[in-house]
Parts: C-alpha cells; sequence; structure tokens
C-alpha cells in the first residue's frame, strides 16, 4: 500500500514558489481586460485549465468566498490563489503582479505622462473580454450548475442581477443562494477531506490579520480627526472605500468620487478623464487610486498610498479567513450552502455577461463574428489567453478601421 502524502505546512512550500505565482500574474495583469467577470475567466483558464493549481470546485468556492468579502472580488480570488500558492508571498506576489502593470499606468496618466487609447484597440479589448467571459460563464456552470434546482438558482439570480442593480443586490443574492443550498441539498452533501489543499497560513496568523483589519477600520479615522495629516487622511479615506464597498469594480466609483471630489482633492473633471484612462488598461479597476493619488498635491506619495491603502483590507482579509476556509467548506451543512451559493454566483456573472459586457462590445454583425473566433481560439484551440488578447485586439482594430 502506497504511503499517504503529507499535507504541505507553511514551513515545507517551497520558498521559490512566489517567482512563478509572480510570474503568472504578471502576464495576466499585461493582459487581463474587460473588467472582474474577465478577470475570473483568465483566472480560470490560468490556474484551473492551464496550470492545474486548483480544481474547478475549488476555484468555484473561492469564487463564492470572495462574493461575500468587501473589496474587489477578482483581485481577491488573485491574493487567494498566490496564497494556497506560495504562502504570504505568495499572496503579494500575486497582487503585485496583477495590480502593478494597470496602477502605474494610471499613476503616469495622473502625472500626465500618457495620452489616449485609440477607439479601435479598446473595442478590440471589449470584443475578447466577450470571449473570456463566455467561456469562464460556461465551465463554471457545467461545475455549479450539476441539477435542475442549481440551474433554477442560476437563472433567478440572473434575472435579479439584471433588474436591480443596486450595491446591496448582488451580496443579497448571494446570501438567498446560501439559504437555499442549505435548505436544499443539506440531506445530500456528504463530507470531504479538509486537509485537500496546503495549509500555508497558520490560524495565528489569519487571527492576527483579521485583528489588524478591525484596528485600522476603527483607528484610522480618529487618527486623521487628531491629526489633520493630509497623509493619514487619504490613508483612512481609501482604506475605509476598500473596507466597506462589496461588489468592487463599479460600485466602487460613486463612492470615491463622494470622497475625493466632494473634499476638494481631484476636480470631476479629473475624476472623469482617470475613469476613462481606467478602462483602457488591464488589471482591477481599483487601481484608478493611483490615478486619483497622482492627481492629488504631493503626488509622488499620494499615488503609492491610495493605491495601498485601498488593496489593504483585502489582502488582511483573504489573509484572515484562508486558514478557516478548507476546515468550514468540509463541513456536509456549509457544502450544502455552497452549492446554492456556487449557482448563485453563476447567475451573477451571466448577468455581467450581458450587461455591460455583451451588450457595451457587440453592436454589428463583424464583432459577433471576431468575438466568436477569439472563443473558438480560448475553448478548442486551447491557445494562451495573452495570444488571443493581441490577435483579436489586431483584428478587432482593423475592422473598426475598414467600417470607419
Amino acid at each position: 500500500m502506497a504511503a499517504a502524502v503529507p499535507a504541505e505546512t507553511p514551513e515545507s512550500v517551497p520558498r521559490h514558489r512566489w517567482w512563478e505565482v509572480l510570474r503568472a500574474f504578471t502576464l495576466l495583469g499585461l493582459t487581463s481586460f474587460g473588467g472582474p467577470i474577465a478577470h475570473l475567466g483568465y483566472f480560470r483558464t490560468e490556474f484551473v485549465d492551464r496550470r492545474a493549481w486548483l480544481r474547478d470546485e475549488e476555484y468555484a468556492d473561492l469564487v463564492s468566498l470572495c462574493q461575500f468579502l468587501p473589496g474587489p472580488a477578482s483581485s481577491q480570488v488573485g491574493m487567494a490563489i498566490g496564497l494556497r500558492r506560495a504562502g504570504l508571498a505568495g499572496a503579494v506576489a500575486a497582487w503585485c503582479g496583477f495590480t502593478l502593470p494597470s496602477a502605474i499606468a494610471l499613476a503616469a496618466f495622473g502625472l500626465g505622462a500618457l495620452s489616449g487609447v485609440p477607439d479601435g484597440v479598446l473595442h478590440g479589448l471589449m470584443l475578447v473580454a466577450v470571449a473570456v467571459v463566455a467561456q469562464a460563464l460556461w465551465q463554471m456552470a457545467r461545475t455549479a450548475c450539476r441539477g435542475v434546482p442549481e440551474a433554477l438558482i442560476a437563472m433567478a439570480a440572473a434575472a435579479a442581477a439584471i433588474l436591480w442593480t443596486d450595491a446591496w443586490v448582488q451580496f443579497t443574492i448571494v446570501a438567498l443562494g446560501l439559504a437555499l443550498g442549505w435548505a436544499l441539498f443539506r440531506a445530500h452533501s456528504p463530507a470531504v477531506p479538509s486537509a485537500v489543499q496546503p495549509q500555508v497560513v497558520s490560524v495565528r496568523a489569519g487571527v492576527i490579520a483579521l485583528c489588524v483589519f478591525a484596528v485600522l477600520l476603527i483607528a484610522l479615522p480618529i487618527l486623521a480627526a487628531l491629526t489633520a495629516e493630509f497623509a493619514i487622511d487619504v490613508t483612512d479615506v481609501f482604506y475605509r472605500v476598500g473596507s466597506t464597498v462589496f461588489g468592487g469594480g463599479h460600485v466602487v466609483l460613486p463612492l470615491l468620487e463622494s470622497q475625493v471630489v466632494g473634499a476638494g482633492w481631484v476636480s470631476a473633471d479629473d475624476f472623469v478623464a482617470g475613469y476613462g484612462a481606467a478602462q483602457a488598461v488591464p488589471g482591477p479597476l481599483f487601481t484608478f487610486s493611483a490615478f486619483l493619488g497622482a492627481s492629488m498635491s504631493s503626488p509622488l506619495l499620494m499615488a503609492p498610498l491610495a493605491l495601498l491603502a485601498i488593496f489593504l483590507p483585502s489582502l488582511l482579509l483573504v489573509v484572515g479567513v484562508m486558514p478557516f476556509w478548507d476546515r468550514l467548506r468540509a463541513a456536509p451543512a456549509l457544502r450544502a450552502a455552497l452549492r446554492g451559493v456556487n449557482a448563485a454566483v453563476v447567475g451573477i456573472l451571466a448577468a455581467a455577461f450581458y450587461r455591460p459586457v455583451l451588450t457595451s462590445a457587440i453592436g454589428r454583425w463583424q464583432d459577433v463574428v471576431i468575438a466568436l473566433v477569439a472563443f473558438a481560439a480560448l475553448v478548442w484551440l486551447k491557445l494562451p489567453p495573452w495570444v488571443v488578447v493581441l490577435g483579436t485586439v489586431l483584428i478587432g482594430l482593423a475592422a473598426w478601421q475598414l467600417t470607419r
């Protein structure tokens, strides 16, 4: 009988792995256009299909977990993947690789070093996002919706997300999916082994991370009121935004506008111009914070400060919950609940695929053809996503020029 392979511990995880995490996420950070829903598609293609760092079920559970956490969900999924692969260094490497390319570009734009991107290039990027999201949605639906009840939950979630677009709706849909999953599937959800994945962060480290998250959330507003230092004010505002916004992406824009434009730190015109630039770069929309920091006084200090402050809550929360996650997801009751959550998340992703991805990208029959070609290149030809991105941009740019 073969000897059992011991689970990896924080001490046994190879130290060099953070390099491979950094390489993988840097390539994604340079090519992952299309917003949070597209990012999840890129992640699934890279880390489930190509690299096999996660199984489909594990990836779907991570996506569901991050829907419950405030902050940018796609960035949190990336941090969680890096954390599971190489510990805390892997989480930081995943964030750096995925975030810094767009953050540097937006900070440079805020400093006046970059100009706009041609419309044809932007249109090509939107078309490749259609293909990437469609592939991810199809694969995740096959995993999460294996029966009629799950399919009905997904369809109801999609309808609700399309009809109501308020910030609280997404969290409510996920919570209802959890309740339905527990009610419908708890009698048919056996326990799974809790040591499937290496425990790369200790429980003690997780508790410390959660305590630091809470202390900063309470202490920063007090410190800002007592000191009246501009740098502390900026840190407080961006940390609170990163700690309290559910849904990520475009949901963060109204809150950021009320804070930075309302306070007179950034003009309304600059805010709109920066948002337009953020649509032209890969990576998470939360890197818009780097542009805002670069548009303030002392830009070389404020740009990295705003960027770090808005993402720090996500890192602390991911590190805080992950030591408990495998134990929790192994319990039959939570497995049942996750079946409902995963189905609800598929519905939310389907709604996001319809609007804004599909409605903003497809306007002519040529767009349909280009998107289908990109989809075929991903699904059947198994081409790397960055190759598909580059090819689709070139084709989309040519088609745009011919039809002008």
